[in-house]
């Protein structure tokens, strides 16, 4: 049996098409494009071709251009754009791949695969359009982003209207996503976590930003808007909670950042068990003392 769905994709491209036509607040994929480069700087290796996948905006495909990190580029867009130079545009889904095998050296995405209805699906496709060898970074919402939002919202909702509907997507967790990698058949997978605080104003604010970035609420279970009171009630309680000394209030967002190899012969492998030609206890300079049986 296939799993629910969890969001409403139509309603997400929708969202980012109208974010984008009226001013996309783009301070998160910068920040990830700069870890990108910083991440893929310590790669000394060529990628003839790679693949930018789904990130919101074009960032990440200029950035491979422009850069020589990557001899061509592709970029599988969300909604339809023109292209840049260097860069060619297809329009697309990251769950639906419409690539052939083996046709890139590295594959990006940054900030689009949180939204995935089957992230476990997505990744396994990512990895056959890359070659042996080839390199996949990706960096999406972790689990703990708009934490502050979520609480407020759902004892708001509770107080004034007697029940709790979901209103922020529940994001991955980092301790799922190496096994998500390894399930796809990537090698040596890694990842690591990058806190991002924001401070606004009023949490209006924030809620501002979330729009104007495409992130407002997308799930297939949504409910209608919050009533009013609900909205002013949630406002009072972030402000009682989450206010730093000079007033302004902080919104978490967490970059969960994972990498992997599709396999090649001239990977690193683990050493077979009982190989080892020298003791633990002499590299550490310290008696080994067995266990009674």
């Amino acid at each position: 049996m296939s799993s629910p769905l969890l969001f409403d994709s139509a309603l997400i491209r929708k969202r980012l098409a109208r974010a984008r036509r009226t001013g996309f607040a783009d301070f998160l994929v910068a920040r990830a494009v700069d870890d990108l480069s910083d991440r893929l700087d310590a790669v000394l290796r060529e990628f003839p071709h790679a693949l930018d996948l789904g990130t919101p905006v074009p960032a990440a495909a200029t950035w491979l251009a422009r850069s020589g990190r990557a001899g061509a580029v592709t970029r599988l867009a969300p909604v339809a754009e023109p292209g840049s130079p260097g860069v060619s545009v297809a329009v697309g889904d990251p769950e639906a791949l419409p690539f052939a095998d083996r046709r890139f050296d590295l594959a990006v995405s940054l900030l689009a695969l949180q939204h995935a209805n089957d992230l476990p699906g997505a990744l396994v496709q990512v990895r056959r359009a890359l070659k042996p060898d080839g390199l996949f970074v990706g960096c999406l919402l972790g689990g703990r982003t708009l934490t502050e939002l979520r609480q407020v919202l759902t004892q708001a909702e509770s107080e004034i209207e007697g029940g709790v509907s979901p209103r922020v997507a529940p994001f991955a967790e980092v301790r799922d996503l190496g096994g998500l990698l390894q399930r796809a058949g990537f090698a040596l997978p890694v990842t690591d976590v990058e806190t991002v605080t924001v401070r606004y104003g009023d949490p209006f604010g924030l809620m501002r930003d979330l729009r104007a970035m495409g992130l407002s609420n997308a799930l297939r279970e949504r409910r209608g808007t919050l009533r009013r009171e609900t909205l002013m009630r949630a406002a009072g309680l972030y402000a009682e909670r989450f206010a730093d000394a000079d007033g302004r209030l902080r919104a978490t967002f967490e970059l969960i950042w994972l990498s992997g190899w599709v396999p090649h012969e001239s990977q690193q492998k683990p050493l077979r068990p009982g190989s080892a030609q020298a003791r633990l206890a002499d590299a550490l300079g310290t008696v080994e003392r067995k266990e009674p049986s």
